[in-house]
Formats: structure tokens, sequence, C-alpha cells
């Protein structure tokens, strides 16, 4: 019996890796976080798999179900949304199934940053512009933010942010940021990503707010800020250069010695 942590990806049924739904398809017990994963996965599962929504319960009460699963002999398909590397709660649930001598494995999803950023029809970093991506949030109830990690910190490098579970504390991301970003920076607010009702806000520092007023956002989604949002007239990456010379394009004789 092994427990499948699997990556559900951040809504459409479809967005999940093969292995994941294949995980799903042959696990009697599927566990599923009902509030931010899409009903719509369920329908990979096998007819008669038992089904859990862990939304209402407690990791103690999952935890139980782990342990009746083993005794039962039944792989168990745990569902979390995006990705299992980043928000995903997995580490104390592998804590408790460790104690118990259960196995697990892990398979990586489609991230919600992911699939936002092709809602936007944007690349998140642009030659010269941002070169880095910063995945982060602010503190909330469930988790509060190391001493380290602020949003100022991170804008003061001039990357893009992409800021999970944050649209409570938008005074607080626009207040940090103008100072740094400059008030007609870029902002894009993309809601449920991927899913029907996908939505997608765009604004500046200085206007966000003011946007969002008009039509509320609750939750499930993605706040980014950066200059890579509206970037235009960029140079282009070398990459592609006719002139850049690397190991798969063999132009001359030392281009097999060259790295990519």
């Amino acid at each position: 019996m092994t427990v499948h942590f699997i990556g559900a990806g951040p809504g459409a049924a479809d967005l999940i890796t093969v292995r994941g739904r294949d995980l799903i398809a042959r696990a009697p017990v599927c566990l599923y976080a009902g509030s931010i994963v899409s009903p719509e996965l369920l329908t990979w599962c096998r007819p008669d798999a038992r089904i859990v929504d862990t939304a209402p319960m407690s990791l103690d009460e999952i935890e139980a179900e782990y342990v009746r699963a083993h005794q039962a002999g039944e792989d168990v398909a745990r569902l979390h949304s995006g990705d299992l590397s980043v928000w995903s709660a997995v580490a104390e649930q592998i804590r408790r199934l460790e104690k118990h001598g259960i196995p697990y494995t892990l398979t990586p999803g489609v991230p919600s940053f992911a699939a936002a950023a092709a809602a936007l029809g944007r690349e998140l970093t642009i030659p010269a512009v941002a070169q880095s991506l910063v995945l982060t949030r602010v503190s909330g109830r469930a988790s509060p933010m190391p001493d380290g990690e602020t949003l100022a910190g991170f804008g003061a490098t001039g990357a893009t942010l992409a800021i999970h579970l944050a649209i409570h504390a938008l005074p607080k991301i626009v207040a940090e940021l103008s100072p740094l970003y400059g008030a007609d920076c870029p902002v894009a607010i993309v809601v449920k990503a991927s899913w029907p009702d996908e939505r997608v806000v765009r604004g500046t520092l200085a206007d966000i707010e003011a946007t969002v007023a008009e039509e509320p956002i609750e939750r499930t989604a993605i706040v980014f800020v950066g200059r890579t949002l509206s970037a235009e007239g960029f140079r282009e990456s070398a990459l592609y250069d006719a002139a850049y010379q690397r190991r798969f394009r063999g132009r001359d004789g030392n281009a097999g010695l060259d790295e990519a």
C-alpha cells in the first residue's frame, strides 16, 4: 500500500500529468482538498473508489484515513491543488506517514502561477527586464512569514513577483511595492486560473485597488507585480540569434564544444 501525493494542477481537469491521472484511476481511495481542487478531477477516479473530501477535516482525521487504508492494503491518491513543492501542507502529512511506516510517493503538478501566466499570455522573465520570478505570499492565520521574507526585501531585487494567498492584503502590497517599482508598475491579478470562471484584472500599483473595489475578489487569486507584465521593445534573447553558437547548432568546427 502506498499514499500517492499528486499535484492536481490549478483547476482544469486536463491540466494534470499523465502519471497523476493514472495514479488516480488506479487508487481504491482518493482524498482531495475539496475547497480548492476542482471536482472535475474526480472523474478520473475508478467507479468504486472511496472518495473523501478533506476540506472540513483536521490533520488527525486525515492521518486516520491513511492508517485505515494502510491496514486495508489500499493505495491512496491524495490530491492537492497546483504543485506539491509550495504551500501544499504535504510536509506535515509525510511526517505522520513516516511515523506509521507508511510508504508514499510525490507526483508534481502544474503550478498555479504557470496557469495564471498562461492566462495573461505572458512570459514572466524578459531579457534585460527581469530574469527572476519570486513566488511568495504574506502572513496569514495559517502560517506567518519568516522575519527575513518580506515584500520589500523581494521587491528590492526588481524581480517579477507572484504573490499567492494575498488578495486580502492588496493595500499592503501597493504600499510596500510602490516605492520600489514605481506607481506606474503593471499589476495583474488572475482569479481561479484555468477554471471555467477564470478572471483577469489588470492595472498598475497606482490604480489596482480602485479597480478591484469595483469587482471584489474574495479568494483563489495570484497577484503579479513587475515590469515584465507589459514589457515591449525589449532586446531579444541571444539563444536564437543567428550568430550565437552553441552545441546543438554545429555551424563551425568548435560549435560542438560550446555551452548552450
